[in-house]
């Protein structure tokens, strides 16, 4: 019967949980794609570019949404079975508030193993092939920098217009207009080309064309080439080791990071570590909370809206001050036992008050025949 009952609310939670997580996801995911848009529409990238770009981001989502999908499906359920009786069932028939939350504590207790596979294995794996795939990008000037049909502005002076860009990456129909030597400017144009990356820089090598200049004493001296480079100096990147962000390092680095360009890292490095072993703790923390809220005093049907509010404005609050007292620890290392003081003050305080509430509360009224057949057919067979 326990384990019938258990199967029952698990389920319930994790089926809402699943609704709340896929909603939430969709929104910051939108939020966050747009400003990939005008990288996809107006610069020639395919849509598998712009679907690995979001995917790679998937991870980081989660690690915000699943602790509030966690809380929020808790509390739907639970406050659903308090306004149909059925949690006044299963307390009469000798349910603790304790016992009746372990469904939903172990349903939290799932989400901080996922949280923890996202925050030591995933996160880093997948957000640093998210910077990587953004500098090959940014390097891949030949679709991203130059867009067929307009006329583009690269560096200072220098404008390019391409009439094609075939698939494998060639350009056809080039005109270019060098204007850095502004005493002697030249258009360039080139029936193809392609553009390459050296370590001092992009240039593109145009097939067949010709070179315009005007020369000092303002005769117009013309070119012909089979085969010309032109220098896109202006837009050297540096191709080299890449310094790489706390969201790319696995925990070790980031407790013992190698060869900082600045000793403030440090301290956000310090921070991000200790953040990833402590922030899993939250799901469990949230949902003990928010129950022992809900099943403080009398188990009746009026007077629950304000707990939930209660329960949320929490909730939210100790999220927040979660995520102020990390910026702290950035700054002051010493402080980072507080970054485990809100989840461990979650847990200890919401158990605590679940076990008094149980020893204390007071049921309005008794399970009638028809609370517990309603109870036993919503109940898994």
């Amino acid at each position: 019967m326990f384990q019938r009952i258990d199967s029952y609310i698990s389920r319930q939670v994790l089926i809402a949980m699943a609704f709340v997580v896929v909603s939430l996801v969709a929104a910051i995911w939108l939020s966050q794609s747009l400003r990939f848009i005008d990288t996809i529409v107006n610069r020639g990238l395919p849509l598998s570019t712009f679907m690995s770009l979001t995917l790679l981001l998937l991870p980081s989502f989660l690690i915000i949404v699943l602790p509030i999908a966690t809380f929020t499906a808790t509390l739907f359920v639970y406050h659903r079975m308090v306004t149909e009786s059925e949690a006044v069932v299963l307390l009469g028939t000798g349910f603790s508030p304790m016992r009746l939350a372990r469904p939903a504590l172990l349903v939290a207790l799932g989400v901080t193993i996922v949280l923890y596979i996202l925050q030591l294995w995933l996160l880093p794996v997948s957000y640093r092939e998210f910077k990587e795939l953004q500098v090959q990008i940014r390097n891949n000037y030949s679709s991203v920098v130059l867009r067929e049909g307009v006329f583009t502005s690269i560096g200072n002076g220098l404008t390019v217009f391409v009439r094609e860009r075939a698939d494998d990456g060639s350009l056809r129909g080039l005109v270019i207009h060098n204007g850095q030597d502004q005493q002697a400017p030249e258009t360039i144009i080139a029936e193809e080309g392609a553009i390459i990356v050296t370590p001092d820089g992009p240039r593109v090598v145009l097939v067949n064309g010709n070179r315009q200049m005007r020369e000092a004493d303002g005769r117009l001296s013309v070119l012909y080439f089979e085969r010309y480079t032109v220098d896109f100096g202006g837009l050297k990147q540096e191709l080299g080791t890449r310094f790489r962000e706390t969201e790319e390092r696995f925990i070790g680095d980031l407790f013992n990071p190698q060869n900082l360009p600045n000793e403030r890292f440090r301290g956000k490095f310090l921070a991000e570590a200790h953040n990833r072993l402590a922030s899993p703790w939250l799901a469990p923390a949230f949902v003990l909370v928010g129950l022992a809220i809900l099943f403080f005093g009398d188990m009746n049907r009026r007077g629950k809206l304000k707990r939930l509010t209660l329960a949320a404005v929490l909730v939210l609050g100790g999220f927040g001050g979660y995520l102020g007292i990390q910026g702290l620890v950035a700054k002051q290392t010493i402080l980072f036992p507080l970054i485990y003081a809100i989840p461990l003050i979650g847990i200890l305080a919401g158990s605590a008050a679940l076990i008094w509430s149980g020893r204390t509360r007071s049921v309005k009224r008794s399970p009638t025949n028809d609370d517990l057949a309603r109870l036993k057919a919503g109940m898994p067979g």
